[in-house]
């Protein structure tokens, strides 16, 4: 099979909201990382996290079975260190199988909007 995507990524603007209107955890605000491994082989991912005033943090192990989507709320990274909600942060994705990325964001903090706002966030 061919190669579809790319073993590195980058995006600059990544900013977890820091606050919510609705329901947990479906209208939680976050950004979310969704990678879409296409290969005949597990893709073993590590994404590194900059920031503007403080060392980069990472990098985050993250694992996506062969054939198979994986969708990764930057919330919910923890370890090294938790992504801090409301501060502006970029991210650069490495993996060592060709891998499609693509990051997501839910802002709920308009309660008078109705649904929540998707915006898709382009890697390059």
């Amino acid at each position: 099979m061919r190669e579809i995507g790319s073993h590195e990524f980058a995006l600059a603007a990544g900013a977890v909201p820091e606050r919510s209107h609705g329901a947990e955890p479906e209208f939680t605000s976050h950004d979310l990382l969704c990678v879409l491994n296409a290969a005949d082989q597990t893709a073993n991912l590590e994404l590194t996290v900059y920031h503007t005033d403080r060392d980069p943090v990472g990098p985050y192990p993250i694992r996506v079975e062969a054939r198979r989507v994986r969708h990764v709320r930057m919330n919910d990274l923890i370890e090294p260190e938790a992504v801090p909600l409301g501060v502006p942060y970029g991210c650069v994705l490495r993996s060592d199988v060709a891998v499609v990325a693509q990051m997501l964001r839910q802002d709920t903090r308009d309660s008078g909007r109705g649904a929540p706002g998707i915006t898709c966030l382009p890697f390059v």
